[in-house]
């Protein structure tokens, strides 16, 4: 296996992230970091030559949000139609901390 990280290369990263790592765990951490950097050793094989970089999968996609654009919303009264419940133009609701009722 190649040592792509050293132990001090773990520790600064930890550091930077603010993951709290023992002695043991940097040993163990910069091992299975420089496997899974060795694992990725075939896409090096590639021939890329003349291949432009992609920072989106989707090729030239652009923004498809629609424009932000305000819609009307409901009435009160077209809100409230379907509630089962409701007093003084709100929807009334079981209480769910215990005091019972509905609130």
């Amino acid at each position: 296996m190649t040592q792509h990280l050293t132990e001090s290369d773990v520790r600064g990263i930890a550091e930077y992230t603010r993951i709290g790592l023992s002695p043991g765990e940097v040993g163990r951490m910069t091992a299975d970091l420089n496997s899974i950097i060795d694992s990725l050793a075939p896409i090096t094989e590639y021939d890329l030559e003349g291949v432009e970089p992609t920072f989106h999968p989707i090729g030239g996609l652009s923004n498809v949000m629609r424009d932000d654009e305000p819609v009307p919303g409901f009435t009160q009264e077209e809100a409230l139609s379907n509630a089962p419940k409701q007093e003084d133009g709100c929807f009334l609701i079981p209480s769910i901390l215990g005091e019972g009722g509905d609130r």
